[in-house]
C-alpha cells in the first residue's frame, strides 16, 4: 500500500489482496491520517487489487461512515471488474462514489 496526501485528500494505492489478514492494517493506516492530519476525503486506487473479502468491504464501509460526519467522502477508482462485482453485490456502489477510470 502506497499513500499520498494532496490537500485534505488521502490517496491510497492498494495492491494484492484486501482481506482478513491485512484489513486492520489498512483501517489503522487510514484512521491515523484522518485523526492526525485532518483528512476529509479518501480516494482508493484499486487497479492493482486482486481480491477483496468481507473484511475488506467492512474497512471501506467503516471509513465511509467515519468521514460522513466530517463532511468528507470516500471514493474509489480503477476497480477491476471482478472486484466491482463483489462490491456491487454488497451494495457499496449505492453509497460510495466510483470515479471514472484514470489513464496514465
Amino acid at each position: 500500500m502506497r499513500k499520498r496526501i494532496e490537500r485534505q485528500t488521502l490517496h491510497v494505492y492498494l495492491e494484492g489482496e484486501l482481506d482478513l489478514h491485512n484489513a486492520d492494517e489498512l483501517k489503522e493506516a487510514i484512521d491515523i491520517e484522518i485523526d492526525k492530519k485532518g483528512i476529509k476525503n479518501i480516494v482508493l486506487h484499486m487497479e492493482k487489487l486482486t481480491f477483496i473479502d468481507s473484511s475488506g468491504l467492512g474497512v471501506l464501509l467503516g471509513r465511509y461512515k467515519k468521514l460522513l460526519p466530517l463532511g468528507g467522502k470516500l471514493k474509489v477508482t480503477n476497480v477491476p471488474p471482478n472486484i466491482y462485482k463483489i462490491m456491487e453485490l454488497s451494495g457499496l456502489p449505492k453509497i460510495i462514489e466510483f470515479l471514472p477510470k484514470e489513464t496514465a
